[in-house]
């Protein structure tokens, strides 16, 4: 979910409120979920580099995240979003890993998977995996893949990144070797239900061969 500071420096605004947008953006893609009949659903909305950025934008991005939660959790109850946590999120705040097992809880029963990626970073969770495979036994692709955080997701179908950057950026790389890919130039604020309606339709069309002829 990329282009929040840009959306906000276009306008000559401050980049929380370019954050607040992006969030916004989230909440209209959650709500357009159910007639995709997409499994899951995964967003990188905070990498285990962002802690780099300055201590007032990591605050602003903790504090939407204890606002969002507040505030859409009775949704996606209602609407049958079963809400999945990948990352290394419980060295986040106390309050906000203890908000985030209570959603976890709450969205049990959902049928569709949010899942959102909290400070992660795909590096961090292969080796993570690897080490727990070789606790385990013998390292294959097999058994670290059983190790991942998306371990009981479904496999990634497609990708997609905003705001014109070309690079994955430390995202789901183990799982993205066989994934679509698609880049566009769209700022995540701008991001609507009808763009992910397009990107599905793209990688509809597309030949998926695995390495096959």
């Amino acid at each position: 979910m990329d282009g929040n500071g840009r959306w906000a420096k276009k306008r000559a605004m401050p980049r929380a409120l370019g954050h607040q947008r992006g969030v916004e953006a989230v909440r209209r893609l959650v709500r357009a979920l159910e007639p995709t009949n997409l499994d899951c659903l995964t967003l990188y909305a905070f990498s285990s580099e962002n802690w780099k950025r300055s201590e007032d934008e990591v605050d602003d991005l903790m504090n939407l995240m204890r606002k969002f939660i507040k505030s859409d959790l009775a949704e996606f109850v209602a609407n049958g979003v079963k809400l999945k946590i990948i990352g290394d999120w419980r060295g986040l705040a106390p309050d906000i890993v203890a908000m985030l097992e209570d959603a976890l809880e709450q969205t049990a029963g959902g049928t569709q998977t949010l899942a959102v990626a909290l400070n992660y970073g795909s590096q961090n969770e292969i080796a993570r995996a690897a080490a727990k495979a070789a606790e385990k036994g013998e390292i294959t692709p097999d058994t670290i893949s059983a190790e991942l955080d998306t371990a009981d997701l479904p496999p990634l179908d497609l990708l997609i990144r905003t705001s014109g950057e070309i690079r994955l950026s430390n995202f789901l790389l183990w799982q993205s070797a066989y994934a679509e890919m698609l880049f566009v130039d769209t700022l995540w604020p701008d991001f609507k239900p009808e763009h992910l309606s397009q990107a599905l339709q793209d990688f509809a069309q597309r030949e998926r061969r695995y390495g096959g002829r």
